[in-house]
């Protein structure tokens, strides 16, 4: 692809990331209950999503996507299910700040399948990939490097876009001070997961 063509779709992909849906509220919520670095795994099971979404389109099983809607309508209720358990998690954690959480094993593969089961079954994802994405790139003229320059520019794009919310989230939750406070972060953060969870099974 032609620079011109890259810098296009890097601009139209990272206005799509960066509107607010139900990843960024749900990085939001992640990253001011237990801070930036405990929400990498869950950015990049929705870098996996993303980039599963985009090999369904361009291996031309969109349409084979759109049929086996079942399929989705299951992984969609799936992730918004594990979303409702890290609601759980996030409403009865103890009022600590992120530094002082055990970090629990086994956690970064959970939250990565988190995320990816999210954003398989995310309607703004889906919107993007099958309805305006063939409308950005030729997808019936990409070569592999081509393909391999999409990918690329996704990971980066996403996960850069991702982490700077996860940052902005985790540095505000320094201003919370009293373990009263904390708690109610740790609440107000998991009923913002829970509805965050509702919307996704609801579209």
């Amino acid at each position: 692809m032609t620079p011109m063509a890259l810098l296009i779709f890097a601009g139209i992909y990272a206005l799509a990331v960066v509107t607010p849906g139900p990843g960024v509220a749900a990085v939001i919520a992640r990253a001011m209950a237990t801070g930036h670095r405990r929400t990498l795994a869950f950015i990049l099971g929705m870098v996996a999503g993303d980039l599963v979404w985009f090999g369904l389109v361009v291996s031309g099983l969109a349409v084979l996507a759109q049929n086996f809607y079942l399929v989705f309508t299951v992984i969609k209720y799936a992730g918004a299910a594990y979303l409702l358990f890290l609601a759980w998690k996030l409403w009865r954690a103890p009022a600590t700040s992120p530094e002082e959480q055990v970090y629990v094993k086994g956690e970064g593969l959970r939250l990565a399948a988190g995320g990816l089961s999210m954003t398989l079954g995310n309607p703004k994802t889906m919107v993007f990939f099958l309805a305006i994405l063939p409308q950005v790139v030729a997808l019936e003229d990409m070569s592999g490097l081509a393909i391999l320059e999409l990918c690329l520019l996704m990971a980066v794009i996403l996960s850069a876009i991702m982490m700077g919310y996860a940052l902005l989230a985790a540095r505000a939750r320094r201003f919370v001070a009293s373990p009263k406070q904390m708690r109610l972060v740790n609440r107000a953060t998991g009923g913002v997961m829970a509805g965050v969870a509702v919307a996704v099974a609801a579209r």
